[in-house]
């Protein structure tokens, strides 16, 4: 029996209360890859295959899609997801990711305390990602747990300004001349963004990361852990990986 404070997961049981909820977010719109949420990686939508990672994950009690299009909501269904549809002023190019989630965690009901933020359009993350982010969120306290991989030859110290005469000026003035040499410097990969309710409605117009919190942390994959698709080489990217890591079964498909 459930009572009208809990929460079902994607199995229809009652989640546990230290569960999170996943929020997958996917936006009909895309001008760098168009309709990337739905096209086909390893034989499946994309976004089919983070809606399969968050129910993988048994930090996860309940999946949601955040989207705005009717192929990415079927498909998304079809993985196991719930659906909420994004009215048209959250599905624009000048909408925010936590905006988005928000909506998705207000418009169905959603009582959890935390929430784990998928992007659809990264089909490859290390299969413990979320879990990792989760268990951590939770150990240290922080108000948010973001992966991060290394930026390797993409370097700042490496980085320049070009002006309209094409002269260049260091981004930062250095000595470092060699890549072994270079500190460590980490970018988010968007494989998995962890986060507190308290975080997430902490809302702050003059601070877009406002919902990230005060205590953020981060938790580090290795170099290509995460792919993820904004344009054809990206695709062809995850396409390779997928081909190499999932045995083909015979007959046709994928093992997974």
């Amino acid at each position: 029996m459930t009572g009208p404070e809990t929460n079902i997961d994607h199995r229809g049981e009652p989640a546990p209360d230290d569960t999170a909820t996943a929020v997958i977010i996917g936006r009909a719109g895309s001008k760098g890859l168009p309709g990337k949420n739905t096209r086909l990686v390893g034989g499946r939508p994309m976004i089919s295959r983070s809606v399969e990672h968050a129910i993988a994950a048994r930090t996860v009690g309940r999946v949601l899609c955040s989207t705005d299009g009717d192929e990415i909501a079927d498909a998304a269904e079809r993985s196991g997801a719930e659906i909420v549809r994004r009215p048209p002023e959250l599905a624009d190019d000048h909408a925010t990711v936590d905006s988005a989630v928000r909506h998705a965690i207000e418009a169905s009901g959603d009582r959890t305390g935390r929430i784990v933020i998928l992007y659809g359009n990264i089909p490859i993350r290390p299969a413990d990602l979320i879990d990792r982010a989760v268990d951590l969120l939770v150990s240290s306290g922080a108000d948010s747990v973001q992966s991060y991989s290394p930026v390797g030859k993409h370097h700042p110290y490496w980085t320049c300004r070009m002006d309209d005469d094409l002269r260049i000026t260091q981004w930062e003035s250095n000595t470092v001349h060699r890549r072994q040499d270079l500190p460590s410097a980490f970018i988010p990969d968007g494989g998995v963004l962890a986060v507190t309710r308290g975080a997430l409605f902490n809302v702050d117009p003059a601070d877009p990361h406002a919902f990230l919190g005060e205590d953020r942390r981060g938790i580090r994959n290795p170099a290509g852990a995460v792919v993820d698709v904004d344009d054809e080489i990206d695709l062809l990217v995850a396409e390779a990986i997928l081909a190499r890591d999932e045995p083909v079964i015979p007959g046709g498909g994928h093992g997974s």
